[in-house]
C-alpha cells in the first residue's frame, strides 16, 4: 500500500500558532519569520488541503468557517501524536506548570479533577500559588491563573468558566434569628462576612433586595473564602459568596438567608499571556480546563 502524503509540517506550525495566538505577527516571531514568510507557509497549507482557511485584509488574517474546521479537525491529532512521541521517548522531561490559584475554587473544583489530568498528561506537574495578586503575576511568577474577577485586564488570553449568583448563607440558628422576610430590623443586629476583593457582591446583594441603606451591626473582612464559609458555619456572621460555594461545601450547617435571585459581579476566569499558549504545559491544562468544564 503507498505511503499517505503527509502534510507540509511547517506549514501546519504556522497555521496551529497563528490561531493560538490570535495574531499573525505574533505567530511570525514565535517562530522567527517574517510575517510574510508565515504567510507563504500558511499559503502552502491552503494548497494542500484545496480550502481557504484565513481571509486576508491589509495587515490581519481572520480564520474561515473552512479554517475553524481545520483547526478542530486536525488539533486533537496533534496532541495524540505529542503524546504518543512522549511516551516512547527516554529524553524529555517533566513538563512544570506556575499555576496561579484560589484556595477556594483549588479545594473545591479543581483538586477533586487533577487525577484526571494527571492521567492524561502524566508528565504534566503543577506548581500551586494561593498568594495575593495573581493576575498581576501572570506572566512573571506565575504562567497561568484562574481568578474571581470583573473581568481580566487587557492584555490577557481570558477563558470564562462560570457565571454566578450572589446569596447570602449562614448558620441555620442565624437564619432562624432573622426570621422569614429580610429586612433592615432584621438584619440590624448582624455581622455581615464580606471578601477583600469581591465587595460589589454586597452592594448587589442589597440592591436585590431593596437595602441600600441597610447598615448592619459589623462588617468583617476576608481575604479567604474557604474561611469566610467556616465562620458562616460557626454562626459568626452572613457570608455574602457565590451560591456555587456553598452548594460544592455541601455543609449541612449552612443555609441560604434569602432566595431571591441576584447576579454576581464577579464570575472565575482562566487567564495567561497571549504567547504563553505556545508553552505546552500551558496549553495542555488550558485545554484540559476548558473540556473538563470546572
Amino acid at each position: 500500500m503507498p505511503s499517505r502524503r503527509l502534510p507540509p509540517l511547517r506549514a501546519l506550525e504556522a497555521f496551529m500558532r497563528t490561531v493560538r495566538l490570535g495574531s499573525a505577527r505574533a505567530a511570525a516571531e514565535e517562530i522567527g519569520l517574517s510575517p510574510s514568510a508565515l504567510s507563504r507557509r500558511i499559503t502552502n497549507l491552503e494548497e494542500f488541503v484545496g480550502k481557504k482557511l484565513f481571509t486576508r485584509a491589509r495587515q490581519s488574517m481572520q480564520l474561515t468557517d473552512e479554517g475553524q474546521a481545520f483547526y478542530e479537525a486536525v488539533n486533537p491529532h496533534l496532541e495524540s501524536l505529542a503524546r504518543a512521541v512522549e511516551s516512547q521517548s527516554d529524553n524529555i522531561s517533566l513538563l512544570r506548570l506556575r499555576l496561579g490559584v484560589l484556595p477556594l475554587f483549588g479545594s473545591q473544583r479543581l483538586f477533586p479533577r487533577l487525577g484526571e489530568l494527571r492521567k492524561r498528561h502524566p508528565l504534566l506537574h503543577i506548581d500551586i500559588d494561593t498568594g495575593p495578586h495573581l493576575e498581576d503575576r501572570v506572566g512573571d511568577t506565575l504562567d497561568a491563573a484562574i481568578i474571581l474577577s470583573r473581568g481580566p485586564a487587557s492584555g490577557l488570553h481570558a477563558v470564562r468558566l462560570d457565571h454566578n449568583l450572589v446569596h447570602a448563607i449562614c448558620s441555620k440558628e442565624i437564619a432562624r434569628a432573622v426570621g422569614g422576610e429580610v429586612t433592615k430590623e432584621s438584619l440590624a443586629k448582624q455581622t455581615f462576612l464580606i471578601h477583600n476583593e469581591l465587595p460589589e457582591s454586597f452592594a448587589a446583594w442589597k440592591k436585590a433586595h431593596n437595602l441600600d441603606d441597610m447598615e448592619p451591626a459589623a462588617i468583617d473582612h476576608y481575604d479567604s473564602g474557604q474561611l469566610m464559609l467556616e465562620a458562616a458555619a460557626q454562626g459568626l456572621g452572613i457570608a455574602i459568596m457565590h451560591d456555587d460555594h456553598m452548594r460544592r461545601a455541601a455543609d449541612n450547617r449552612l443555609t441560604d438567608l434569602s432566595g431571591e435571585t441576584v447576579e454576581s459581579p464577579y464570575s472565575y476566569w482562566f487567564v495567561c499571556k497571549p504567547t504563553a499558549l505556545e508553552s505546552r504545559p500551558v496549553r495542555l491544562f488550558h485545554d484540559w480546563l476548558v473540556r473538563a468544564g470546572l
